[in-house]
C-alpha cells in the first residue's frame, strides 16, 4: 500500500500557513505533509527523519523545491540540535505523524509486522538494537513489564513466560516465529485482532524509544516555537496520544490552587506555554476512514504557542531495562 498522509487536511488547516513563515515537519516519511505545506508561497521547511530510507523522497523533493525545503536525516527529539545545524532560531510551525508508517510496515524486511515475514528488526533508525535483540536477551520480568506497559497487553506474563521457554532451546529470529509463538500462547486470533498485536507494538515503541522521542520533542517545541506558532501531532497510539494531551493539558491550563481544607500559603502566576484554541480532539473523518482504514485510529491535537516563557517540567515515564545495555548482534 502507498502511504497515504493522515488527516492532511486538518493537519494543514491547523498549521494556519501564510506568507514567509518557518516550518518543521518532523516525521518526513514519503513527503506527505511536507508536499502539501509547500504548496503555499513562500513558506521554506526543514522536514526531519531518522530513517535512511526516506533520502530518495527528501531528494526528490529538494529538487522540486530549491531554496524552500531541506532534509536532515536524524530524530525529531533532536529538532534543537537540527534547528541550529541549519541556521535557525525559532520557527512557526512543527508538524509530527507519530508512529510507524505504511511504507515501513508495509516492508517485510523492516519486521514491523507480524502480517509479514521478516526479520525481528523494527529499527526506526535501522541501527542498533533491534526487537530480536530485545527478544532474546532482556530477562521474562522486564519483558512482560515492557508488554504490559507499552502494549497494555493483559497477558504479559504469559507472552513473556513463551518467549523464555522458546528461546532456551532456539533465539527467535523472525517476525513469523513469534507471531506463530504468541498465537500457541495466548490463544487464536478472535475477529480482527491478531494476538501478536500488542506485543509487537510494545516492541517497536520500546526499541524505537517513541515516548522518549516524543516527550523530548514536545520540550524542545516549547522552547523553540514563536509566539502564536503552532504544533500539531497526529498520534495512533492510546500512550501518544494520553501524552501529548496531558503535556498540552499542563502547559495551557492553571494548576490547582488547594481548597480549604489544604489552603496555599504562596501563590505565583501561571504563565500558559501554549493556548489550546481546539481543546476536543479531532478524529477522521468517515470518508478518509473509508479510503484509508489505517486512519481509523489517529488523534490529531494542537495548539498555539503563548509569549511566556518555556515551562521547566519534565513529563515522567515508567522506567523500564535500559536498552543501550543490550548488545546488538545484527
Amino acid at each position: 500500500m502507498n502511504h497515504i498522509p493522515v488527516m492532511l487536511e486538518e493537519a494543514i488547516a491547523a498549521l494556519s500557513l501564510s506568507d514567509g513563515k518557518l516550518l518543521v515537519d518532523c516525521t518526513f516519511g514519503a513527503g506527505g505533509y511536507s508536499r502539501e505545506i509547500l504548496k503555499s508561497p513562500n513558506v521554506q521547511l526543514l522536514g526531519l527523519d531518522r530513517d535512511p530510507s526516506v533520502k530518495e523522497a527528501a531528494d526528490e523533493l529538494l529538487q522540486e523545491r530549491p531554496g524552500r525545503f531541506a532534509f536532515r536525516q536524524i530524530a525529531f527529539s533532536a529538532l534543537e540540535q537540527a534547528l541550529q545545524d541549519h541556521g535557525w532560531g525559532k520557527v512557526d510551525g512543527i508538524v509530527l505523524d507519530v508512529g510507524v508508517s505504511s511504507m515501513q510496515i508495509d516492508q517485510g524486511i523492516r519486521g514491523f509486522s507480524f502480517m509479514r515475514e521478516g526479520p525481528l528488526d523494527m529499527r526506526m533508525s535501522q541501527s542498533g538494537v533491534s526487537a530480536a535483540d530485545v527478544v532474546n536477551q532482556l530477562p521474562e520480568k522486564e519483558l512482560s513489564w515492557i508488554f504490559k506497559i507499552l502494549g497494555e497487553e493483559k497477558r504479559s506474563r504469559r507472552a513473556a513466560e513463551a518467549i523464555g521457554a522458546r528461546r532456551e532451546i532456539k533465539p527467535i529470529t523472525s517476525t513469523a516465529q513469534l507471531a506463530e509463538l504468541l498465537e500457541q500462547a495466548l490463544g487464536p486470533k478472535k475477529g480482527r485482532i491478531h494476538p501478536a498485536t500488542k506485543v509487537f507494538q510494545a516492541l517497536r515503541i520500546y526499541v524505537n524509544d517513541e515516548l522518549g522521542e516524543l516527550s523530548r520533542l514536545l520540550l524542545a517545541a516549547e522552547r523553540v516555537l514563536s509566539p502564536d506558532g503552532r504544533l500539531v501531532v497526529v498520534a495512533f497510539h492510546s500512550l501518544e496520544d494520553r501524552l501529548v494531551k496531558n503535556f498540552l493539558r499542563l502547559r495551557s491550563e492553571a494548576p490547582s490552587l488547594g481548597s480549604r481544607h489544604t489552603p496555599v500559603t504562596e501563590v505565583s502566576v501561571f504563565q500558559p506555554s501554549f493556548d489550546l484554541q481546539q481543546r476536543k480532539v479531532l478524529m477522521p473523518s468517515a470518508s478518509e476512514v473509508a479510503e484509508n482504514p489505517r486512519s481509523r485510529s489517529a488523534r490529531l491535537r494542537w495548539a498555539s504557542r503563548t509569549k511566556a516563557p518555556a515551562m521547566p517540567v519534565v513529563p515522567v515515564f515508567p522506567q523500564m531495562a535500559d536498552i543501550t545495555q543490550l548488545e546488538a548482534r545484527s
